[in-house]
């Protein structure tokens, strides 16, 4: 049989029994002001961890709501200064945060050492302020990426299999069977699924998708709630949203459909980006020998202009060209051969300009040689 520690009785601190006093003192009176002072310190103890209790509760309240607005930007696609400012935010308070739980961590091993006296003793129970702290280092944007992507490689198929559940009891099982797939990097790799089938204008199945991307969220949020790992709470949504709480049921649906409107938003800024990217891959493919598109050149033509190329008729480009303003058609010209509208035939080695002059009066002068032929 184990020996008892009685180590913990060693300080204790019984100065209201002490009978050790000098004659002349009012020994009563003394434990009385003794006791009173005590009872005081301790008072202004709780105070300063109930304090410390309130303004890490603050800090996590505002923490959330960044995190809650940081995931709405980035399905979004907000403006970046907006998007810049909230990562700034998030950042910020995430240091708040830990600053408020080494406060409380050494408030919690100072509260140990004190001794103890009639007054913690006398009390049924335990009454302390401690906060069960688990403080984890903060993962840098590369260690977060890296963790979902292994995460993904290893289970995207199950991830992928939960996106297409329909019934309550279906999920709650599968989730029940495949626990691990409650996480962020689960209700992550939804959203981005979402998008993925919008883009692909796979509408029904997106919102299938939607559904239980929803469905994972509510549980990450309950777990923040109850400050639980969210595999020990998701049987209790489950049992909250099948008894048809009518006001879960309405937040739940207007989450959704919430949701919904911003992967829409999302799949359709990411598929106005593909087509300038492709957009812009075609026109570098089409420049010109002078780096100019040809189908902004043509659009700036003037109507005659435009249409000598629409019937590929050079005789009738010289005739409007002879017609024209000398400058203007020599900015024509010049735009047309670098946009390669034109190939010009002048040959000399005297550079662009003179190339191009000759070019402009090799095409204005060209009906008139013909008429003496």
């Amino acid at each position: 049989m184990s020996r008892i520690d009685y180590s913990v009785w060693d300080h204790i601190e019984v100065s209201d029994d002490e009978d050790d006093t000098h004659p002349n003192i009012d020994t009563p009176s003394l434990f009385r002001w003794r006791h009173q002072a005590r009872v005081e310190r301790m008072e202004d103890f709780q105070k300063r961890g109930e304090e410390l209790n309130k303004g890490l509760g603050d800090c996590r309240r505002k923490l959330a709501d960044a995190q809650k607005k940081l995931k709405e930007l980035t399905i979004s696609g907000e403006a970046n200064s907006d998007l810049s400012k909230v990562q700034a935010e998030e950042k910020k308070l995430k240091k708040e945060e830990r600053e408020w739980e080494k406060k409380i961590d050494e408030f919690n091993r100072e509260e140990k050492k004190m001794p103890w006296n009639v007054d913690t003793l006398s009390k049924e129970g335990f009454s302390k302020s401690v906060v069960n702290v688990k403080v984890e280092k903060e993962e840098t944007e590369e260690e977060k990426e890296q963790k979902h992507k292994t995460f993904v490689e290893k289970y995207e198929k199950q991830i992928k299999y939960f996106g297409m559940l329909r019934r309550w009891d279906d999920s709650q099982k599968y989730l029940s069977d495949n626990s691990h797939l409650v996480c962020e990097e689960t209700a992550n790799y939804l959203v981005i699924m979402c998008i993925d089938l919008e883009v692909e204008e796979k509408h029904a199945l997106m919102e299938q998708v939607a559904h239980q991307t929803i469905v994972m969220q509510f549980i990450l949020e309950l777990a923040k709630s109850l400050k639980v790992d969210p595999r020990g709470c998701f049987r209790q949504f489950f049992a909250k949203i099948k008894t048809a709480d009518q006001q879960y049921q309405d937040a739940f649906n207007d989450e959704l459909e919430s949701f919904k409107e911003r992967v829409r938003g999302r799949a359709k800024i990411r598929i106005e980006k593909a087509m300038k990217e492709y957009e812009e891959e075609e026109k570098q493919k089409r420049l010109g020998p002078g780096g100019l598109d040809p189908v902004e050149v043509y659009e700036s033509l003037p109507p005659e202009m435009q249409n000598c190329f629409d019937e590929k008729n050079i005789q009738l480009l010289q005739d409007v060209i002879s017609k024209m303003d000398p400058t203007e058609a020599k900015i024509h010209m010049k735009r047309c051969i670098d946009s390669g509208l034109w190939v010009p035939n002048a040959k000399t080695d005297e550079g662009e300009e003179k190339e191009e002059e000759a070019t402009y009066e090799e095409v204005k002068q060209e009906p008139e040689e013909s008429k003496k032929e």
